[in-house]
């Protein structure tokens, strides 16, 4: 099943979550919002967090190798968050003024406080997420992840663990989804790589990170 919202707005606004369907009906809260930041604001918002952010290719650590992805992440946060996930720790960078502007707007239309961000910057469509739940410990359990794109349209995919049932979410440039509550605990997600993308896609994830001095 494939979910798409054309909800357009020319800018953010707040608006409550109940004000959007549960996407999924089963043991999770997921909240498509569809676009929330205008053509203009998206695009310009994508041009300065590629120049701006300090990308790194991502690290995983696979049978005792290090391999290192096409795929570019960043991690920010209100503090010098450590963020340990695929058997590598990242340390968080302080916010630029755009992030912190963007989390404050994205805060607004969700609801939500986040205290850090894990960006992912995907090249084209041969770029992608396998499937995965973002269920570290260093993350509030149950905790809202609010999902912001900037750049190319990409389909994003939910899988139950227990029934294999699936559903797509096409998220749009300038769009936002929100995963909360048992959604992390049931099911899993990816980014599925595709050969009909050739533009570029920024993803900003935001967190709330917990038990760190």
């Amino acid at each position: 099943m494939t979910i798409q919202n054309k909800h357009v707005t020319q800018d953010m606004f707040h608006v409550p979550s109940e004000t959007f369907p549960n996407i999924i009906s089963k043991d999770a809260l997921v909240h498509y919002y569809g676009i929330v930041f205008s053509q203009r604001s998206s695009n310009a918002c994508f041009n300065e967090l590629l120049n701006g952010i300090s990308w790194q290719q991502d690290q995983a650590i696979i049978f005792g190798k290090n391999i290192n992805t096409k795929r570019k992440v960043a991690w920010y946060g209100s503090s010098a968050y450590k963020y340990t996930y695929s058997n590598t720790t990242k340390l968080a960078l302080p916010w630029t003024p755009l992030l912190l502007q963007i989390k404050g707007k994205v805060e607004q239309v969700t609801g939500e406080t986040f205290n850090a961000c894990l960006m992912n910057l995907y090249h084209d469509g041969s770029e992608g997420m396998a499937w995965h739940s973002d269920a570290e410990k260093d993350l509030k359990p149950n905790g809202a992840i609010a999902s912001l794109t900037f750049g190319a349209e990409r389909k994003f995919s939910f899988k139950h663990k227990v029934t294999q049932e699936k559903i797509d979410v096409l998220l749009e440039n300038g769009s936002l989804l929100m995963m909360a509550g048992p959604t992390q605990t049931h099911w899993m997600h990816r980014l599925p790589p595709t050969t009909k993308v050739s533009s570029p896609r920024i993803n900003l994830t935001f967190r709330t990170i917990i038990n760190q001095c």
